[in-house]
């Protein structure tokens, strides 16, 4: 073997190096996948007459091939349609997802889509959170976004947080400049927050042009070949990071317990 492979490599990129057994992403034992349609492994149906469906798989979930590759387990806190918005206003709640007993290692959090898109809620910035109180934050896709990274902290306190940019799907115009802004706010919260760090599809990752969605999409979503894809992404995306930041990683297999070694960082 090459030890130097499992290093750190000069001038290496996030996604040069793609992984097919979850890496370095293996040290997780529990990951929370917070997000929307494109989280939840959502297939789009369409009928003979053009009506068309559209069904959240789990199993088809990036997060659940992640799961499956690394070794971890995976847990959907997601459906079609989510918005930073409502999963902190009710839809967590309802769903007993801030319950202690799900308290994971590390959160990937994917929202965006439907909160600027089709909803055009403000962008906001950090300047819109309340570090001490998050129910005092600004009512801006910002503020709620955090918000959800605040109060998983609450139940987690050393789990490692990963935001996810919106790819280039070929936007144009105001959905080109939300999806600009998004990526420019989740790198401002990885800044932020501590133990939290972005993967930067909207830099790094591949254009999702139509080569793109004629292999990897069925209709308006992802198909289960381009779920598959993300989660590849997201593995050595991740792998990437611990690799360039093995310090952040070292007592990542004490997270969730009262121990810790003193002397290093958590």
């Amino acid at each position: 073997m090459n030890i130097n492979d499992f290093y750190a490599q000069e001038g290496e990129k996030p996604l040069d190096n793609l992984v097919t057994d979850g890496g370095f992403c293996g040290i997780f034992r529990t990951i929370g996948c917070v997000g929307d349609s494109l989280s939840s492994g959502e297939l789009e149906s369409m009928s003979e007459d053009g009506v068309r469906g559209y069904h959240d798989y789990f199993d088809y979930s990036w997060g659940q091939y992640m799961a499956r590759m690394a070794g971890f387990k995976a847990y959907n806190f997601s459906r079609g349609g989510m918005t930073a918005k409502e999963y902190m206003e009710s839809f967590a709640e309802a769903n007993g997802f801030w319950d202690p007993s799900l308290a994971c290692q590390g959160y990937i959090i994917a929202l965006g889509c439907n909160d600027l898109y089709g909803r055009r809620y403000p962008v906001g910035s950090t300047d819109d959170i309340c570090r001490e109180d998050y129910t005092k934050n600004k009512d801006s896709f910002a503020g709620d976004f955090a918000a959800i990274i605040q109060r998983l902290k609450e139940i987690s306190p050393k789990a490692r947080f990963f935001l996810v940019t919106l790819p280039r799907a070929g936007e144009t115009g105001i959905n080109k400049e939300l999806a600009d802004a998004q990526a420019e706010l989740m790198n401002s919260l990885a800044e932020f927050f501590e133990f939290t760090y972005v993967i930067d599809l909207r830099k790094y990752g591949p254009e999702y042009d139509e080569k793109f969605k004629k292999n990897f999409y069925l209709g308006g979503h992802l198909n289960a070949s381009g779920y598959l894809l993300t989660a590849r992404m997201f593995t050595s995306y991740i792998d990437y990071i611990i690799r360039h930041n093995p310090d952040d990683f070292k007592q990542l297999g004490f997270v969730g317990t009262p121990f810790h070694y003193h002397g290093e960082k958590w």
